[in-house]
């Protein structure tokens, strides 16, 4: 095996999946190591570095311990591993139901087709939407999912108007998510029913069932 086969980890852990179209089911999460981003609401601020080196065999070996089909590979920002989209691609070979968490501030169009990809476009309150790649809303389909993180009212009128203006909704799902503690799900509920917006509102829910604990 050469060293490019093997990826920086931060955690590879098992728990219920808190958002997107799986939400609720029993997912193997492998959290890679950095990321080029410093969002406002940034929960994962641990993985930016640090991270144990782990070969595809010891990571695949390590997902296989808990019977599950579904597998999330989440950051940090997993693609600025570049050997991650080997990873991805192994993962769906294995037969597993694979998504990619992913901050859309990097290329995917070299992401497997049978992955779905979970892109978050960025808020003007998390501080980094001047870092939104928005070509990379030319690679998705119907497979993939678009989400945005709403910080207050402001943001939601961005990203109502983003959903406009890109018909991104026309080409795959979009979630719209409170930030925890600056949103209230409710609040967030009533704007998108106040606008009739075709979009999925979607809380978290491992902060709901464990909180803010770490690896969740």
């Amino acid at each position: 095996m050469s060293s490019s086969d093997r990826l920086r980890i931060t955690e590879i852990f098992y728990s219920l999946q808190g958002e997107a179209e799986t939400v609720g089911l029993p997912t193997v999460f492998v959290r890679l190591t950095g990321c080029p981003l410093r969002c406002t609401y940034c929960d994962t601020s641990y993985a930016f570095q640090g991270g144990e080196w782990k070969s595809f065999e010891q990571i695949i070996a390590q997902i296989a311990q808990y019977e599950t089909p579904y597998v999330c590979v989440t950051g940090g920002e997993p693609l600025a591993q570049k050997q991650c989209i080997d990873l991805l691609s192994m993962l769906c070979d294995l037969g597993y139901k694979v998504s990619l968490e992913t901050s859309g501030a990097l290329d995917i169009s070299s992401v497997d087709s049978r992955v779905s990809t979970v892109m978050d476009i960025k808020t003007p309150d998390s501080n980094e939407s001047d870092k939104n790649l928005l070509v990379n809303l030319q690679a998705l389909d119907e497979n993939d999912q678009v989400k945005l993180v709403v910080c207050s009212r402001e943001d939601y009128e961005w990203s109502r108007q983003f959903i406009l203006d890109s018909a991104v909704n026309e080409v795959c799902s979009v979630i719209l998510s409170p930030s925890f503690g600056q949103v209230t799900p409710r609040e967030l509920a009533e704007w998108v029913l106040q606008d009739r917006l075709n979009v999925r509102v979607q809380v978290q829910l491992h902060k709901i069932i464990w909180g803010e604990e770490q690896g969740r």
